[in-house]
C-alpha cells in the first residue's frame, strides 16, 4: 500500500516565503505614505467644517434670529461668526486632535492648530469679517502634516 504524500517541500515554503517578501517591499510604501495624507485629510475635513458652520450662523442670522448651535449662543460679528472664544468655536460639535488659539482683533482670529506635533503645518485659521457683508477668510495649511 502506497501512501499519499502530505504536506509542503522546504522549497515550495521556502518560494511562497520569498513571493510574499517581494509583495511586501513592494506594498510597504503606498500604505507608509497615507499617514501624511490622513493628516493633511483631517485638516481639510476641519476647513469644511468651518465653512459649513460658518454659512448655517451666517443664514440664521439673516433671518434674524439669536444663533444657537448645538446649545451654545454664537457672538457674531458683522453677520458670521466672531474668531473669539463663543464664536466659531462654538459652532462645532467636535474638535477632537484639534486645539484652537484665539486672537484678539479686530478682526478676530481663530487658529485650530492639530495636536500630535508639526506645529504650525497642520493649521486652520478663520478669521472674522471686518466689514458688514463680507465673509471671513477660512485659510488652510497642511504643506508638512
Amino acid at each position: 500500500m502506497n501512501k499519499a504524500q502530505q504536506g509542503f517541500t522546504l522549497i515550495e515554503l521556502v518560494v511562497v516565503i520569498t513571493i510574499l517578501g517581494i509583495l511586501a517591499a513592494f506594498a510597504f510604501p503606498r500604505f507608509a505614505s497615507l499617514e501624511v495624507e490622513a493628516r493633511a485629510a483631517t485638516v481639510d475635513g476641519l476647513a469644511g467644517s468651518i465653512r459649513a458652520g460658518s454659512a448655517l450662523a451666517h443664514s440664521m442670522d439673516l433671518v434674524g434670529a439669536t444663533v444657537i448651535m448645538e446649545g451654545n449662543t454664537i457672538i457674531m460679528v458683522n453677520g458670521y461668526p466672531s474668531g473669539a472664544t463663543g464664536g466659531i468655536d462654538d459652532t462645532l460639535t467636535d474638535l477632537t486632535g484639534f486645539t484652537p488659539a484665539f486672537a484678539a482683533g479686530p478682526p478676530t482670529v481663530t487658529t485650530f492648530e492639530r495636536d500630535g506635533g508639526n506645529a504650525g503645518t497642520c493649521t486652520v485659521v478663520y478669521t472674522a469679517t471686518a466689514a458688514v457683508g463680507t465673509p471671513p477668510t477660512i485659510a488652510v495649511d497642511n504643506s508638512a502634516c
